[in-house]
């Protein structure tokens, strides 16, 4: 096998219905120096058939008990060998040109991280154009505004030695556990750069990590702690940590109108309007909810009224 300039990590878990779209992506880039980790994570449908079907030298295939997309994506920066890491969800795609196109971008410029735009892909394939900033070549302490764009590890290419030199390690056992990877990486990034082009697909449908709500949403406010311990002593992001902290926490309340048990939609907003009255006590002021209109607004910053919205978006159903 010639050298391996990237390495691509995918988690699999029951994706049979989308899995050879993925991996047609990955074996028809136009770069060639790849590898691709596919991790089963225990998965009881024909994902392995699907797999067992390639024979692409390229395929790197490890079987595991069910163990969570946190440890999986651990397991494969353990296994990858390429110079850069690239990761893909299995219902997801690449944009056949990706891998070159974000390779030359971060071996030109010399770079730790570059991030390029995605395309949100519904179940009806309406497709939705979302840019993840517009920056030239910088680092955190130049534009922390970086953090409030980007929280998924996918549509990013990033230099290995960055990952392992810095221990950075996917959160375990915990829903959301993409966003601290994220950002603790860019945080030691010296160097992040920006590819205007739309190189992602991200599908999105019914049985999606971030589209199911139940009891372990209450994760988020665990992963929320973990992101604010890490940034308390950096004094250049913590105006933009409080933004996020707000918006994440505002998009998982609203969000509990589609959780089925309306016990766990209340405890939730109960808390999550705690948390922020104790960690931002000013969490109700104008800079946090930028880009809102003066009714989402006055809905998304006040509990009762969250509460009500949610009631009255159950009855409409």
């Amino acid at each position: 096998m010639s050298k391996i300039d990237i390495s691509i990590i995918v988690p699999i878990y029951n994706a049979e219905k989308y899995l050879k779209k993925c991996l047609d992506s990955l074996i028809n880039q136009t770069k060639k120096e790849l590898e691709f980790i596919l991790v089963n994570d225990g998965s009881t449908d024909n994902s392995e058939k699907i797999i067992n079907s390639y024979e692409d030298q390229r395929i790197k295939y490890f079987k595991n008990k069910n163990q969570g997309i946190g440890k999986t994506r651990n397991f494969g920066i353990e296994k990858a060998s390429g110079k850069y890491l690239m990761f893909l969800d299995s219902d997801d795609f690449l944009d056949l040109k990706a891998c070159e196109l974000l390779f030359k971008k971060i071996e030109k410029d010399k770079l730790d991280i570059v991030i390029c735009d995605f395309y949100k892909v519904y179940e009806n394939q309406k497709e939705e154009k979302i840019s993840q900033g517009d920056f030239e070549n910088t680092n955190l302490r130049e534009n922390p505004k970086i953090l409030t764009e980007n929280l998924s590890p996918w549509a990013k290419i990033y230099r290995k030695e960055l990952i392992t030199n810095n221990n950075i390690k996917f959160v375990e056992n915990l829903k959301y556990e993409d966003a601290p990877f994220v950002l603790v990486a860019l945080d030691k990034a010296k160097g992040i750069g920006k590819l205007n082009k739309y190189l992602f697909y991200y599908v999105i449908h019914g049985n999606s990590e971030t589209t199911i709500l139940d009891e372990r949403v209450f994760d988020i406010l665990k992963i929320i702690k973990i992101i604010r311990e890490y940034f308390k002593e950096k004094t250049y992001a913590q105006e933009v940590i409080n933004k996020l902290t707000v918006r994440i926490i505002t998009n998982y309340t609203i969000q509990q109108r589609m959780q089925k048990d309306k016990k766990v939609a209340t405890k939730f907003i109960d808390q999550a309007f705690k948390y922020l009255k104790k960690e931002i006590p000013d969490y109700k002021e104008k800079k946090y909810y930028e880009n809102r209109s003066f009714l989402k607004r006055n809905i998304e910053k006040n509990k009762i009224l969250t509460k009500i919205y949610i009631l009255l978006y159950k009855k409409k159903l």
